[in-house]
């Protein structure tokens, strides 16, 4: 369910991918790359039947890239 205060980062095969607000505002300056490996996950997950996993590298922005950023529409 997405709740609402939780904040739209965008979409992944066409699916919208939600944060909720809180971890927003600690994340808000790092760039997130959602990948997806083979192996399980440590708790549940839609993808643990097919032997998959979610990961997730990050990184913060460069002071270029935060200037650049604008609101999903």
């Amino acid at each position: 369910m997405v709740g609402s205060r939780d904040v739209l980062l965008g979409t992944i095969h066409g699916c919208e991918f939600y944060m909720a607000a809180d971890q927003f505002e600690f994340w808000k300056n790092t760039h997130l790359t959602i990948d997806v490996t083979e192996g399980r996950g440590a708790s549940f997950s839609l993808e643990i039947p097919l032997g998959l996993r979610f990961m997730t590298i990050s990184r913060l922005f460069a002071d270029e890239e935060l200037e650049n950023l604008r609101p999903i529409v």
